[in-house]
């Protein structure tokens, strides 16, 4: 099974199985890293998740998933995507509107690939910010390699 397939197999048996846990699904994630492949699947619920979900959505999805998911031995990590997560998923842009976002771009624009500003959504298939003087920048989707939450302590 390729990576795609085993990420959109563990987003379809997962989903169910979060709601039911009171829990929302953010992403997944099947990797190579050095030797090792990661199975990385993020969660988040209202007032925060806890090790302890973690563990119940870890060992719940290990019975769910079985030894038929892939030949190759692979970690399986659950956890929050942070409080400095990247935005993925058309929902997040909504979900995060004015908050504040570091945008990184693939090629420079002007000399520049990093913006920072308000986030006001994913609009046509666009990531429009509005920086620090008001002015609404936008950016196609396919130019962004990230779309960031910055985190003000």
């Amino acid at each position: 099974m390729q990576a795609k397939e085993i990420v959109k197999l563990v987003e379809d048996v997962s989903q169910p199985m979060l709601e039911d846990m009171g829990l929302e699904f953010v992403d997944c994630e099947f990797v190579k890293e050095g030797p090792d492949r990661y199975l990385r699947l993020y969660i988040e619920k209202e007032g925060g998740v806890t090790i302890n979900d973690c563990e119940a959505v870890s060992r719940a999805l290990d019975k769910k998933l079985g030894d038929d998911l892939t030949e190759e031995p692979y970690i399986m990590e659950v956890s929050s995507p942070g409080l400095d997560r990247i935005l993925k998923r058309d929902n997040e842009y909504i979900k995060y509107k004015d908050r504040l976002v570091d945008v990184k771009l693939y090629k420079a624009i002007d000399k520049k690939k990093e913006f920072r500003g308000t986030l006001v959504g994913l609009i046509n298939d666009k990531v429009v910010i509005s920086d620090e003087n008001g002015n609404e920048l936008s950016f196609g989707r396919d130019e962004v390699a990230a779309t960031r939450l910055v985190v003000i302590l």
